[in-house]
């Protein structure tokens, strides 16, 4: 097909809403300029780069500017390149290495000699290149095969980007990255527990051996790169050579390589994986790439620590085993690339891409009632079945499309893109099915005793076993039965762009997005659930925040509004570094559990809903960064992150009116009464807000001495505020865990949870060789402060001081921030007992941070935890045999610090962040309690996260056939 059908076509495909998925990086690229003696540009000169591992070669000529550009290239190499033109003597290069998301700049005059490389001019990629303009981290091959680790999960190498905590980005929600593996996405899209696919069962759903590279990027103005608000994490998986090659390797850890038994569940997990890929050069031009990936894997599990209240297990919540179950996640993911060059003014990159996430529960229980035991108004036991994994069932399927057209204009760049994604969701999440669920709880054991004896209970258990049966067992009954909510949405996208090479020192990059929601049939599926369900009704009148009424027709979702995200980059080159940065709008996607609670509960008893003006979250970021090299070779990088919410997400009751009592005493906040509570039940309804920000400041500097020796070290400083930091899926739960005060639906700007206040962090690597051995060692620490604990905790390094009970009767046990009394004041207040109120004296007084705020309320997150360590080290011993192959011995320990000295690496948790427990009389008088016992506000950490661990693993590498 000639150039100019194939520019119409595609602007007719444009026309037609064809799709695409938001085009992450899969490839690099070179472009630069051919010139003769005078600097008189060539044209027509050949440009061809051969990929020596494989053979496939990539070729253009130059323009009438002398210009050219090779775009959509394989990571990595070594890459030969040779220029050759009528009458001039060809020039070649080798040697050259490509970097995923690299534009290297080579530019050569044809006069000089090919053998005398230094007449070619380079400007280099990676992190001195003119093609970056915002913070970026770059994760080489090497370093993830020299770094160690234990999960073999790219989180391990997330973290060297000093603005994360391995997790987070930039102080945001986890769940606002956006991950992709060749080009497909691997979020976990409905946003259950884990950011990403297969997180469920801490299984790594691409093996490392796979991935050639990673790129974390926190503010790419290349509006091509979308879906996220924190991070867009790209992944590229390793080519094909002309070898025919294997690898064998086993890993092995257990109790015995980890420090100190841990009592508890036995946490039993295991995983297959699989990736094949193709990837095909059909001629100079066109080149297509198969990527395929499946994961099968399985972990036992406790319940859940904190949805619909604490659940434990931890210092205050005891968790009977059988409260567990096991989660299993299955995946299989393909996607197809394919990238053309169309003379040497036109390319194009499409991809289309499908993917199916199936996941299930075995409960560890039959089916039983949920057992919640509280004492002094503390959940202290739970047993019997797990509320959550009653039938539930979750299977996600992605459809994902891309279509990238780039016109080389001179000095300029143009891209035209549109993105499309479809992601449908069948979810059976039936919970509360056998009872018990939710409050009130026993109140104490005696009570719980007293129930069983008396008969009282055995209702419940019957009940039970008699809906388990007659919904179809663990199978269920196809079209009744157990619950099915269907939620089929997505997202499509238009953008233009183009990157200005304005001068030699100056590049440019200047696009406009518009990223559009799709909700498909789901209003005609949420019909279907109103229909399967008892309890809907259209006439409640529930209100606003600012107490307007307010009716809901359920079948409505939020408009279908167009985001706009207009971006501009820079980068400027200095001598022997660059000053780069930019401005601009990021429009990402959200967990889609949140629009699937609108779907899947529409009953008035526990009802969820979505503004309908509701928008997806959107920031504006703004970067100013510089990288230098200093001194004998030290490159530092400095980066400056400004980040404000435009459209962040909050939940709302809108079953409140807004407050008119007063508790009684001391503290005499507002609490809620019953007119201000009229339709008597509770509506969460997810909501926007463009209350907060956050501020990154980094610095780094790194080198790659001599004798294979790595050395890094990073500080990054993160302050960041939200108006909610949503760490749940269940809309209930993201309403009771924002700790408030006063009118609860009103946006109040505190810290958010995600994120360290400070860290530091560094990562060292050193290779020995003699003989046919080589010994490596490597090592990566971070010294930090606030945070999470990437385990599920509800108690993490940053955290809030909440009343137990519902102190201001707006149906939350949660969320109702302390006041902390002063001496007098507290002689006021009324105990259960005068011990329970000198031990509460006492626990203030051992607490830096109420005893410092003593007579004002608990600041929502404002406490943190002590600062904590963590050093990991690896040994790898390699002895090659030649053409039979290699072997490497591997020694990954974690928590280094800990296997030395158990006091070291310890971290330390809050021991319970609901000291005080609380009822309140229909006067508005409220009866506080607290536990004796507690005497100390942080205690050890017992889980993995304080304990060495280590693996060892043993491969031998070989190769069956060597091409040419």
């Amino acid at each position: 097909m000639g150039s100019r059908k194939f520019l119409l076509a595609f602007f007719c495909l444009l026309s037609l809403g064809t799709s695409s998925l938001y085009a992450q990086v899969t490839t690099a690229g070179i472009s630069g300029s051919v010139i003769d003696p005078e600097g008189v540009a060539l044209i027509g000169a050949t440009v061809l780069a051969t990929h020596a591992p494989s053979g496939t070669t990539y070729g253009t000529t130059t323009r009438p500017d002398g210009g050219y550009d090779l775009p959509n290239m394989r990571v990595g190499g070594p890459y030969q390149i040779e220029v050759s033109y009528v009458g001039y003597e060809t020039q070649t290069l080798p040697d050259v290495y490509l970097k995923l998301g690299q534009k290297l700049v080579l530019n050569f005059d044809l006069e000089s000699q090919a053998t005398q490389l230094d007449i070619v001019t380079v400007t280099a990629g990676g992190v001195l290149g003119g093609d970056r303009t915002g913070a970026e981290t770059n994760v080489s091959s090497e370093a993830l095969t020299k770094l160690p680790t234990i999960s073999r999960s790219a989180a391990d190498y997330y973290r060297l980007t000093p603005a994360s905590d391995g997790n987070s980005f930039a102080g945001r929600n986890d769940q606002f990255n956006n991950f992709s593996v060749d080009g497909s996405i691997f979020n976990n899209p409905f946003g259950l527990d884990a950011a990403t696919p297969g997180g469920q069962t801490d299984a790594q759903p691409i093996s490392l051996d796979a991935i050639e590279e990673i790129t974390v990027s926190l503010a790419p103005y290349d509006v091509t790169q979308a879906g996220f608000t924190g991070a867009a994490v790209n992944a590229v998986t390793k080519s094909g050579t002309n070898n025919l090659a294997g690898t064998v390797y086993g890993f092995f850890r257990n109790q015995d390589l980890t420090g100190s038994k841990v009592a508890g569940y036995l946490h039993n997990t295991n995983s297959t994986k699989a990736i094949a890929k193709l990837d095909f050069a059909i001629s100079k031009s066109h080149s297509l790439a198969l990527t395929y990936n499946f994961l099968d894997a399985f972990k036992d599990k406790p319940a859940h620590p904190s949805a619909i209240g604490r659940r434990g297990p931890d210092f205050t919540t005891l968790q009977f085993q059988n409260s567990g179950y096991r989660i299993n996640n299955t995946i299989h993911s393909g996607i197809l690339e394919w990238r053309a060059l169309f003379g040497n003014k036109l390319s194009n990159k499409l991809q289309l891409g499908y993917a199916a996430f199936i996941d299930s529960r075995d409960p560890f229980s039959e089916p039983f009632p949920v057992i919640n035991i509280s004492q002094d108004g503390s959940r202290y036991i739970v047993a019997g079945h797990e509320p959550f994994s009653i039938h539930n069932r979750l299977d996600q399927n992605v459809l994902q499309v891309t279509d990238n057209f780039n016109i080389y204009a001179g000095d300029h760049t143009l891209t035209i893109g549109t993105s499309f994604e479809k992601f449908d969701f069948d979810n059976s999440f039936n919970l509360n099915a056998y009872g018990g669920t939710f409050p009130p709880d026993f109140v104490s054991v005696d009570a719980f005793v007293d129930s069983v004896n008396t008969g009282a209970f055995d209702d419940d258990v019957a009940n039970a076993e008699a809906l388990f049966e007659a919904n179809g067992g663990d199978e269920g009954v196809e079209g009744e039965g157990w619950a099915l909510a269907e939620t089929n949405i997505g997202q499509w996208a238009f953008y233009v762009q183009d990157e200005w090479a304005a001068t030699e020192k100056l590049n440019l990059t200047v696009g406009v997005r518009m990223d559009m929601p799709l909700y498909f049939d789901t209003p005609e599926k949420i019909q279907e659930n109103i229909d399967r369900n008892c309890c809907y009704d259209p006439n409640i009148t529930w209100y606003d925040t600012d107490g307007n009424p307010q009716m809901y027709d359920h079948t409505v979702l939020p408009k279908q509004t167009p985001l706009f995200s207009p971006r501009i980059g820079f980068n400027y080159m200095l001598n022997k570094g660059q000053l780069r940065g930019g401005t601009g709008l990021f429009s990402g996607r959200l967990p889609f559990v949140w629009i699937g609670n609108h779907v899947a509960n529409p009953n008035s008893y526990f009802y969820n809903y979505t503004e309908t003006n509701f928008k997806f979250p959107q920031v504006w970021r703004s970067n100013l960064g510089i990288d230098q090299t200093i001194g004998n070779g030290w490159l530092t990088t400095i980066d400056l992150i400004y980040t404000k919410d435009i459209n962040a997400s909050m939940v709302r009751n809108h079953g409140l009116k807004p407050p008119t009592g007063n508790l009684k005493g001391v503290d005499n906040r507002e609490i809620y009464t019953l007119d201000d509570h009229p339709a008597f039940f509770n509506a969460y309804v997810f909501t926007n807000t463009d209350i907060g920000y956050s501020f990154n400041a980094s610095i780094q500097v790194q080198k790659s001495l001599a004798n294979d020796l790595y050395l890094m070290l990073g500080y990054n400083y993160l302050m960041a505020e939200d108006a909610s930091s949503i760490e749940a899926e269940i809309s209930s739960d993201a309403y009771d865990r924002n700790p408030a005060l006063g009118h609860v639906n009103i946006p109040v700007s505190s810290p958010s949870l995600y994120g360290n206040k400070h860290r530091v962090l560094g990562a060292a690597y050193k290779t020995w060789k003699y003989g046919n051995w080589a010994t490596t060692v490597s090592t990566f620490f971070q010294y930090a402060q606030a945070g999470t604990t990437q385990n599920d905790n509800t108690a993490d390094f940053r955290f809030s001081y909440t009343y137990s009970g519902d102190l201001n009767n707006d149906g939350s046990f949660l969320n109702d921030l302390i006041y902390i009394p002063t001496d007098s004041e507290l002689d006021q207040m009324d105990f259960v007992s005068d011990e329970q109120r000198e031990a509460f004296r006492d626990y203030i007084e051992q607490d830096e941070y109420l005893s410092d705020n003593r007579g004002s309320y608990a600041e929502k997150y404002a406490v943190v935890a002590p600062w904590y360590s963590q050093w990991d080290v690896r040994i790898l011993q390699d002895l090659d045999f030649g053409k039979a192959g290699s072997l490497q011995l591997s020694i990954d320990i974690l928590n280094f610090g800990n296997l030395i000295s158990s006091n070291w690496g310890v971290k330390q948790l809050p021991s319970n962040t609901q000291p005080v427990g609380v009822s309140v009389a229909p006067d508005g008088t409220p009866t506080y309690s607290f536990d004796p016992s507690l005497t100390s506000t942080f205690v050890n950490d017992f889980s993995l996260l304080s304990r060495w661990q280590t693996r060892v693993g043993l491969r031998y590498s070989f190769k069956l056939v060597t091409g040419d």
